[in-house]
C-alpha cells in the first residue's frame, strides 16, 4: 500500500508539471537538436542507437559514409528499416530532433516529437503528450523497489571491471594517450581520459575505450587484433598511484603513529603502511619524492614540476624509503570505494531524487573549467586544487582531505569532470555543461533505475517531463527590458521580450537557464487555479490575489476544474475554428 501510494504520488507530481504539454504545431523550425548516441558501460552496448533514435525526426541528412547515399532526408521519420540501414552503416551518433530544444511556445511541435507510440505513426496536433510521458514513467513505478540497497563488501560488484575487451576485431588507435614502459616491459597509461579506438578496414570508427589511469595496456597502436582481444587491464579494487620517473624514493611528512599507520594483515600477515589523517595541529602533506643519487628532487618530463606524488588519506605505500625504483613503478595504492559497504538509494525514491532535483547525501565537486591540476596551500583540513586552464584565470576548490581526491597533480581535467567521488548535483551540470548536457545526465541516470527493474520507457517521455523543468531563465542583467532582476520568467516570453527590444535598437536583457524540481515547476505555473489545485492551496491563492494574477485557462487542468472543453485533442482551438468555418 505504501510503495502504491509513493508511486501515485510520483505520478500526481508529473502529470501536474507536464498537463500543458500538448502538440500544438507541426513544425516549429528550429535548427536544434540533440545528439543520439548508443548507451555504453564497461565496453558493452547497453541500448543500441537503433532503440533510441526509432520513430524520431532526423535534424540532418544522415548520409551513408560508405556508399554516400541519402538514407533519412533532414526532418524525415527514421522508421525501422531506416533504423536497420543505419545500424549497419556502423553510425555511433545521429542527430535528432529532440523536445528538449523545441521552440514552440505553451506546447510542443510534432517533429521535435516525432513518432505516437501508441499508433505507430506521427503524433497528431492536439495529443497531450505531456500526459502521456508523466503515466509512462509514473505507471511503472509501481513496480520499481522502494528499499535502500546495500551493496559493499566483496560479493557486491563482482561485476567491477578490472579490463578491456574487444568485441570486433581491426587496427588500434590511441587517442589522448601517454604511457610510461615499466621494469616487466608494459605500458602503464599516465593519464586521464585516455581512449583507445578500433578502426575497420574503412577506416570507421567502430568501437571505442575509454581506459583508466594506471591500466597496463596490451596492445600496441597500428596493430591489427582478433574479436576478444583484451586491450588493457588493471586493478579493480585500488586506484594506483604510478611513478614516471625512475630514482630513489624519499618519504615526505609520512610519520609513523601520526600521518601514518603500519596495519597488519590478519590473514596474510603482511604489514602495510597506511596512511592516516594527522593528529598533531600543524598541516601536514604526505608525500613520496623521488630523487637523483645526489639527492636532487626530479622534474617530470615536459615541465617544471618536481616529482611529488601526494598520498590522499587511506593510501597504502608500497615501496620502501630510500629504495631505487624504474620507471612505471607503483609506489602507492588508493583502495576503491567500492570495496566499502555503500548505501545506493535504487527504485523509485532515486527516481524522484532526480525528479525533484535534491542534494545528494555525497556530493561530488566538479571542475567548472578544462586546465592542469596543481595543488595549492592547504587550509584547515582541506586541499586546496587548483585548476589552470591554457588561457584565462585559474579556479581553486577547496576539497576535504578525508574524502578520496580523483585527480592528481599534473593532471588535465575537462569542464564537467569529477575531483572527488560522490553523485554529481544537477545544478552543477546545469552551470558547467548546459542545458543539452544535463538532459543527457537525467535521461541516462532516470533510465538506468528502470533498466535494473526490467523496465522500457522511450526516452522521450524523460525529455519531456525534463523540459517542463527547464522551461524558466532567471533574469541576470535587466538591460531595457520590463523585467525585475532575479525574476523567473518561461524562456519564451524572455525571448519574445528580447526580440522587441533588438528590432527597437534597445538593449536586450541576459538570463541563465533554470532547473526546477518537478513540484516547484508545477507550484511555478502561470496558471493559479491549477497551482492551486496541486498543493499548498492557501499559498498559492493568497499571492496570486495578491499579485492580482489573471488565470487565461490555457492548460489542460484549469479548463477542467471550469468545466470547459479542454484545449487538446478537438477541443484545440484551431481545430474548433476550422470546423466551424
Amino acid at each position: 500500500a505504501l510503495k502504491t501510494a509513493n508511486s501515485g504520488y510520483l505520478t500526481r507530481r508529473l502529470v501536474d508539471v507536464a498537463q500543458d504539454s500538448t502538440i500544438v504545431e507541426k513544425d516549429c523550425g528550429t535548427m536544434k537538436g540533440i545528439v543520439a548516441e548508443p548507451l555504453i558501460e564497461g565496453g558493452e552496448v547497453i541500448v543500441r542507437i537503433g532503440d533510441r533514435i526509432l520513430g524520431r525526426v532526423a535534424l540532418e541528412d544522415i548520409v551513408d559514409p560508405h556508399s554516400g547515399e541519402i538514407i533519412v532526408e533532414m526532418d524525415q521519420e527514421i522508421t525501422e528499416d531506416r533504423v536497420e540501414a543505419i545500424e549497419a552503416a556502423g553510425f555511433d551518433n545521429v542527430m535528432i530532433r529532440s523536445v528538449l530544444t523545441c521552440e514552440s511556445k505553451r506546447g510542443i511541435c510534432a517533429k521535435c516529437y516525432g513518432r505516437d507510440l501508441g499508433r505507430g505513426h506521427m503524433v497528431n496536433i492536439g495529443e497531450a503528450v505531456g500526459i502521456i510521458a508523466a503515466q509512462s514513467i509514473g505507471e511503472p513505478g509501481t513496480q520499481l523497489t522502494m528499499r535502500t540497497f546495500h551493496i559493499g563488501g566483496t560479493a557486491s560488484r563482482s561485476i567491477e571491471q578490472a579490463e578491456v575487451r574487444t568485441q570486433r576485431g581491426g587496427e588500434v588507435r590511441f587517442k589522448n594517450i601517454q604511457t610510461v614502459t615499466n621494469a616487466a616491459g608494459f605500458e602503464i597509461i599516465m593519464n586521464r581520459n585516455a581512449e583507445v579506438s578500433i578502426l575497420d578496414d574503412q577506416g570507421i570508427d567502430r568501437e571505442r575505450f575509454s581506459i583508466p589511469y594506471g591500466a597496463e595496456l596490451k596492445v600496441k597502436e597500428g596493430s591489427k587484433i582478433e574479436p576478444g582481444t583484451i586491450i588493457a587491464d588493471w586493478d579493480a579494487f585500488s586506484i594506483p598511484i604510478v611513478s614516471e620517473l625512475g630514482g630513489k624514493v624519499k618519504y615526505g611528512d609520512v610519520i609513523e603513529g601520526d600521518t601514518m599507520q603500519e596495519r597488519v594483515d590478519v590473514v596474510t600477515g603482511k604489514a602495510s603502511k597506511v596512511i592516516t589523517l594527522g593528529t598533531s595541529s600543524k598541516q601536514t602533506n604526505p608525500r613520496i619524492t623521488i630523487k637523483d643519487e645526489r639527492g636532487r628532487t626530479l622534474k617530470l618530463p615536459g615541465g617544471d614540476i618536481p616529482a611529488r606524488y601526494s598520498l590522499p588519506v587511506g593510501s597504502i605505500i608500497t615501496i620502501s624509503e630510500g629504495e631505487i625504483i624504474t620507471p612505471g613503478t607503483v609506489v602507492a595504492k588508493i583502495p576503491r570505494e567500492t570495496t566499502k559497504t555503500k548505501d545506493i538509494t535504487g527504485g523509485l525514491p532515486r527516481v524522484a531524487e532526480l525528479f525533484e532535483v535534491r542534494k545528494p547525501k555525497e556530493q561530488a565537486i566538479i571542475s567548472e573549467i578544462d586546465g592542469r591540476v596543481s595543488y595549492g596551500k592547504d587550509l584547515k583540513g582541506k586541499r586546496r586544487v587548483i585548476v589552470t586552464p591554457e588561457t584565462g584565470e585559474p579556479k581553486e576548490y577547496l576539497l576535504p582531505k578525508a574524502k578520496h581526491i580523483t585527480v592528481h597533480e599534473g593532471d588535465y581535467v575537462k569542464a564537467g569532470e569529477q575531483m572527488i567521488e560522490g553523485s554529481i548535483l544537477p545544478n552543477d551540470i546545469l552551470r558547467v555543461l548546459g542545458a543539452e548536457e544535463l538532459a543527457r545526465f537525467l535521461v541516462n541516470e532516470i533510465q538506468e533505475v528502470y533498466r535494473l527493474q526490467g523496465v522500457r520507457i522511450n526516452d522521450k517521455h524523460i525529455e519531456t517531463i525534463v523540459r517542463q523543468m527547464l522551461r524558466r531563465v532567471q533574469v541576470t542583467e535587466v538591460g531595457d527590458s520590463s523585467f525585475m532582476l532575479g525574476e523567473q520568467i518561461e524562456w519564451w516570453k524572455f525571448r519574445e521580450e528580447n526580440d522587441r527590444l533588438m528590432a527597437e535598437g534597445l538593449k536586450p536583457a541576459s538570463a541563465e537557464p533554470l532547473l526546477l524540481g518537478v513540484t516547484r515547476a508545477s507550484l511555478s505555473t502561470d496558471s493559479f487555479i491549477s497551482a492551486a489545485s496541486f498543493q499548498e492551496t492557501t499559498k498559492v491563492l493568497t499571492n496570486a490575489a495578491m499579485a492580482g494574477k489573471i488565470d487565461y485557462l490555457t492548460g489542460l487542468k484549469e479548463n477542467v476544474i471550469m468545466g470547459r472543453l479542454i484545449s487538446a485533442g478537438t477541443g484545440l482551438s484551431r481545430y474548433r475554428i476550422e470546423r466551424e468555418q
